[in-house]
């Protein structure tokens, strides 16, 4: 696959608006591991690998165990998540896939039997950020970066 072009320098305006959402979502007070599940698991169903890769990465850096990383795409069938996660995820998955779910009132109502007000629509603000970045970086093919392959011991 190769990259269809460069779009932070096609329209450096429109990438520091991007990055003005993007700062709000990590100032906003959410927890990390909250954040990290919110960026790792849209990507996982927009099929962005640049961001997949990214947020693997940044995910273990903050501490998260390589189970919890590696069960996000099956989390309905996996007791590693707490009732926390797991009303975020069913949001997550309810407003990635808004066409077809319409944001139905059971996911709403199981994230708001854990979350504020103010926190639901910073997980949503969230929500929407990573899925601008997703659609950037799928519908421009950007690369993820390839690591070295580990050598045998």
């Amino acid at each position: 696959m190769q990259a269809r072009m460069n779009f932070v320098k096609a329209s450096p305006a429109a990438y520091k608006a991007v990055m003005v959402l993007e700062d709000f979502v990590q100032n906003s007070g959410l927890e990390r591991r909250f954040i990290h599940l919110i960026k790792l698991r849209a990507s996982q169903i927009n099929g962005c690998a640049y961001c997949v890769d990214m947020h693997v990465k940044e995910s273990r850096h903050d501490g998260l165990s390589e189970q919890w990383i590696n069960l996000m795409c099956v989390w309905r069938e996996s007791p590693v998540y707490d009732a926390r996660e797991r009303a975020l995820l069913g949001w997550v998955d309810a407003v990635t896939n808004i066409a077809q779910t319409a944001a139905p009132d059971e996911a709403y109502a199981t994230l708001k039997e854990h979350f504020s007000e103010k926190e639901m629509t910073d997980i949503t603000v969230a929500i929407g950020a990573i899925n601008v970045w997703n659609r950037l970086a799928v519908g421009f093919r950007s690369q993820h970066p390839i690591d070295k392959p580990a050598k045998a011991a």
